[in-house]
């Protein structure tokens, strides 16, 4: 398994594809950083030399935010928006959608299981 910027990627994959197993690097970007590289795409990752490890490493460090770097900002990015209290903020405070999705019957994945809350006693049960 090379590892590249502290993460193991898998040896079988195509090395564009193993790429996105780096937090941070999607499709997009590690078709973009094989291409500065010089490096076949579809080469598996585990055939790779250590040359041409260093310099995926390279463009990588040099160009991108990955991994703890970029949960860090992320994670202070919505901190900020929570000490300023706007919107995105308090929305993220409540722990509700921040991006203007519908909550009556949907957004189960922020708020969570469903919390019963028990109805109104008919009359006749009040007997």
């Amino acid at each position: 398994m090379p590892r590249i910027i502290g993460v193991d990627v898998p040896n079988n994959k195509p090395a564009w594809i193993a790429l996105t197993y780096i937090h941070g690097i999607g499709r997009h970007s590690a078709c973009k950083i094989l291409q500065e590289a010089k490096i076949d795409g579809n080469l598996r990752a585990g055939k790779l030399s250590e040359d041409e490890v260093s310099r995926i490493s390279q463009i990588i460090d040099r160009d991108y935010l990955v991994e703890g770097q970029l949960r860090r900002k992320v994670s202070q990015d919505i901190a900020r928006l929570r000490d300023i209290t706007c919107y995105r903020g308090i929305r993220h405070r409540r722990g509700l959608p921040v991006r203007g999705q519908q909550t009556q019957s949907n957004a189960r994945t922020r708020k969570g299981r469903k919390k019963t809350v028990a109805g109104k006693k008919s009359v006749k049960e009040m007997r």
